[in-house]
Protein backbone atom coordinates (compact mmCIF):
# COMPACT_ATOMS: atom_id res chain seq x y z
CA UNK A 1 0.00 0.00 0.00
CA UNK A 2 1.61 3.79 -0.68
CA UNK A 3 -0.70 6.64 0.77
CA UNK A 4 -2.37 6.96 4.03
CA UNK A 5 -4.32 4.16 4.94
CA UNK A 6 -7.46 4.88 7.16
CA UNK A 7 -8.83 1.60 9.20
CA UNK A 8 -12.21 1.01 11.30
CA UNK A 9 -11.43 -1.58 13.80
CA UNK A 10 -14.01 -3.00 16.52
CA UNK A 11 -13.63 -1.32 19.48
CA UNK A 12 -11.83 -3.39 22.12
CA UNK A 13 -11.19 -3.15 25.95
CA UNK A 14 -7.97 -1.45 25.77
CA UNK A 15 -9.71 1.93 24.34
CA UNK A 16 -11.97 2.08 27.13
CA UNK A 17 -9.86 4.78 29.22
CA UNK A 18 -8.91 6.31 25.83
CA UNK A 19 -12.81 6.72 24.56
CA UNK A 20 -13.49 8.95 28.10
CA UNK A 21 -10.39 10.58 27.32
CA UNK A 22 -11.51 11.97 24.00
CA UNK A 23 -15.39 12.40 24.02
CA UNK A 24 -14.46 14.76 27.33
CA UNK A 25 -12.01 16.85 25.54
CA UNK A 26 -13.30 20.28 25.01
CA UNK A 27 -12.45 19.87 20.67
CA UNK A 28 -15.15 16.99 20.95
CA UNK A 29 -17.43 17.69 23.77
CA UNK A 30 -18.23 20.69 21.72
CA UNK A 31 -20.27 19.00 19.35
CA UNK A 32 -22.07 16.14 21.43
CA UNK A 33 -25.61 16.78 22.51
CA UNK A 34 -24.70 16.66 26.42
CA UNK A 35 -22.74 19.46 28.35
CA UNK A 36 -21.69 17.28 31.24
CA UNK A 37 -18.23 15.82 31.74
CA UNK A 38 -18.74 12.09 31.19
CA UNK A 39 -18.10 10.27 34.89
CA UNK A 40 -16.45 6.93 34.92
CA UNK A 41 -19.14 5.29 36.10
CA UNK A 42 -21.03 6.56 32.98
CA UNK A 43 -18.59 5.85 30.35
CA UNK A 44 -18.33 2.51 32.09
CA UNK A 45 -22.15 1.85 31.76
CA UNK A 46 -21.86 3.00 27.97
CA UNK A 47 -18.84 0.99 27.06
CA UNK A 48 -20.39 -2.11 28.85
CA UNK A 49 -23.07 -2.23 26.80
CA UNK A 50 -21.90 -1.89 23.12
CA UNK A 51 -20.70 -5.40 22.97
CA UNK A 52 -22.74 -8.19 21.40
CA UNK A 53 -25.39 -5.95 20.42
CA UNK A 54 -26.51 -6.06 16.95
CA UNK A 55 -28.20 -2.67 16.56
CA UNK A 56 -24.88 -0.61 17.58
CA UNK A 57 -21.46 -1.22 15.95
CA UNK A 58 -18.61 1.25 17.14
CA UNK A 59 -15.15 1.15 15.49
CA UNK A 60 -11.94 3.09 16.19
CA UNK A 61 -10.75 4.59 13.50
CA UNK A 62 -6.84 4.16 12.90
CA UNK A 63 -4.71 6.55 10.43
CA UNK A 64 -1.65 4.24 9.64
CA UNK A 65 -1.92 2.21 12.54
CA UNK A 66 -2.32 4.59 15.28
CA UNK A 67 -6.14 4.98 17.02
CA UNK A 68 -7.26 8.96 16.10
CA UNK A 69 -11.17 8.65 16.49
CA UNK A 70 -14.33 6.59 16.66
CA UNK A 71 -17.27 6.20 14.48
CA UNK A 72 -20.58 4.19 14.82
CA UNK A 73 -23.29 2.69 13.12
CA UNK A 74 -26.29 2.92 15.74
CA UNK A 75 -29.80 2.22 15.69
CA UNK A 76 -29.48 -0.17 12.82
CA UNK A 77 -33.00 -1.37 11.93
CA UNK A 78 -32.19 -4.63 9.49
CA UNK A 79 -36.51 -4.44 8.87
CA UNK A 80 -36.42 -0.95 7.90
CA UNK A 81 -32.79 -1.04 6.43
CA UNK A 82 -31.80 1.76 7.82
CA UNK A 83 -28.66 2.54 10.66
CA UNK A 84 -27.50 6.75 12.48
CA UNK A 85 -23.94 7.19 11.29
CA UNK A 86 -22.01 9.23 14.07
CA UNK A 87 -17.83 10.17 14.11
CA UNK A 88 -15.44 12.25 16.27
CA UNK A 89 -11.96 12.77 16.10
CA UNK A 90 -9.57 12.61 19.12
CA UNK A 91 -6.65 13.37 18.28
CA UNK A 92 -6.81 17.17 16.84
CA UNK A 93 -3.41 16.78 14.91
CA UNK A 94 -5.09 14.69 12.51
CA UNK A 95 -7.95 17.14 11.67
CA UNK A 96 -8.71 18.68 8.14
CA UNK A 97 -6.26 15.72 6.68
CA UNK A 98 -9.27 14.01 5.13
CA UNK A 99 -9.24 10.88 7.87
CA UNK A 100 -12.88 11.62 8.80
CA UNK A 101 -13.64 11.76 4.99
CA UNK A 102 -11.72 8.21 5.02
CA UNK A 103 -13.77 7.07 7.59
CA UNK A 104 -17.14 7.78 6.49
CA UNK A 105 -16.31 6.05 2.73
CA UNK A 106 -15.43 3.22 4.85
CA UNK A 107 -18.23 3.04 6.94
CA UNK A 108 -20.86 4.01 4.32
CA UNK A 109 -19.16 1.05 1.66
CA UNK A 110 -19.91 -1.02 4.70
CA UNK A 111 -23.63 0.22 5.55
CA UNK A 112 -24.54 -0.55 2.28
CA UNK A 113 -22.52 -3.65 0.66
CA UNK A 114 -21.87 -5.68 3.53
CA UNK A 115 -25.38 -5.10 6.04
CA UNK A 116 -27.38 -4.47 3.07
CA UNK A 117 -29.04 -0.82 4.56
CA UNK A 118 -30.72 1.39 2.22
CA UNK A 119 -30.54 4.25 4.18
CA UNK A 120 -27.81 5.70 6.74
CA UNK A 121 -29.51 9.01 8.92
CA UNK A 122 -27.32 11.35 10.68
CA UNK A 123 -27.91 14.27 13.20
CA UNK A 124 -25.43 17.40 13.25
CA UNK A 125 -25.11 20.56 15.35
CA UNK A 126 -26.12 23.38 12.70
CA UNK A 127 -22.84 24.99 14.22
CA UNK A 128 -20.89 21.99 13.08
CA UNK A 129 -20.43 22.87 9.25
CA UNK A 130 -17.37 20.49 8.79
CA UNK A 131 -19.60 18.08 9.70
CA UNK A 132 -22.40 18.02 7.67
CA UNK A 133 -20.34 19.60 4.87
CA UNK A 134 -18.56 16.00 5.07
CA UNK A 135 -22.08 14.52 4.65
CA UNK A 136 -23.05 16.84 1.71
CA UNK A 137 -19.79 16.32 -0.13
CA UNK A 138 -20.46 12.04 0.08
CA UNK A 139 -23.86 12.49 -1.32
CA UNK A 140 -26.38 13.49 2.24
CA UNK A 141 -29.19 15.42 1.53
CA UNK A 142 -30.27 17.40 3.91
CA UNK A 143 -33.67 16.60 5.30
CA UNK A 144 -34.70 17.95 8.76
CA UNK A 145 -33.98 21.36 10.21
CA UNK A 146 -34.62 20.62 13.92
CA UNK A 147 -34.87 24.19 15.41
CA UNK A 148 -33.27 24.19 19.08
CA UNK A 149 -32.97 20.67 19.41
CA UNK A 150 -30.82 20.92 22.37
CA UNK A 151 -29.35 22.83 24.47
CA UNK A 152 -25.74 23.51 24.92
CA UNK A 153 -23.72 25.87 27.14
CA UNK A 154 -27.47 27.21 28.31
CA UNK A 155 -28.46 27.90 24.49
CA UNK A 156 -30.97 26.35 22.49
CA UNK A 157 -29.22 25.19 19.40
CA UNK A 158 -30.73 23.78 16.03
CA UNK A 159 -29.40 20.67 14.58
CA UNK A 160 -29.42 19.19 11.03
CA UNK A 161 -31.01 16.25 9.95
CA UNK A 162 -29.18 14.24 6.76
CA UNK A 163 -29.63 11.48 4.60
CA UNK A 164 -27.91 9.21 2.45
CA UNK A 165 -29.96 6.60 0.09
CA UNK A 166 -27.75 3.70 -0.79
CA UNK A 167 -28.54 4.20 -5.02
CA UNK A 168 -27.14 7.75 -4.09
CA UNK A 169 -24.08 6.36 -2.48
CA UNK A 170 -23.64 4.17 -6.01
CA UNK A 171 -23.37 6.81 -7.58
CA UNK A 172 -21.45 9.34 -5.29
CA UNK A 173 -18.80 6.57 -4.32
CA UNK A 174 -16.15 7.56 -7.43
CA UNK A 175 -15.59 11.17 -6.77
CA UNK A 176 -15.38 10.47 -2.92
CA UNK A 177 -12.97 7.92 -3.67
CA UNK A 178 -11.22 10.01 -6.35
CA UNK A 179 -11.46 12.78 -3.62
CA UNK A 180 -9.23 10.56 -0.84
CA UNK A 181 -7.12 9.17 -3.41
CA UNK A 182 -6.27 13.03 -4.46
CA UNK A 183 -5.51 13.55 -0.41
CA UNK A 184 -2.85 10.73 -0.41
CA UNK A 185 -5.29 7.78 0.69
CA UNK A 186 -3.94 4.27 -0.46
CA UNK A 187 -6.86 3.22 -3.13
CA UNK A 188 -6.85 -0.38 -2.02
CA UNK A 189 -7.07 1.10 1.80
CA UNK A 190 -10.08 2.59 1.08
CA UNK A 191 -11.67 -0.34 -0.54
CA UNK A 192 -10.94 -3.03 1.84
CA UNK A 193 -13.85 -4.41 4.37
CA UNK A 194 -14.45 -3.77 7.52
CA UNK A 195 -13.39 -6.65 9.95
CA UNK A 196 -16.25 -8.55 10.56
Amino acid sequence: MTGRVVTLRPVAEGDRARLLTWRNSPQVALYMYSDHEIGQAEHDRWFDGIGGRLDRLYWVIELDGEPVGLTSLTEIDRAQGRATIARYLGDLAVRGLGVGAAAEFKLLDHAFSRLGLRKVWSEVLASNEVAWGLHVANGFQREALLRAHVVKGGLPQDVIGLGLLAQDWVERRPEARERLIGKGYDPAGLDAPLPC
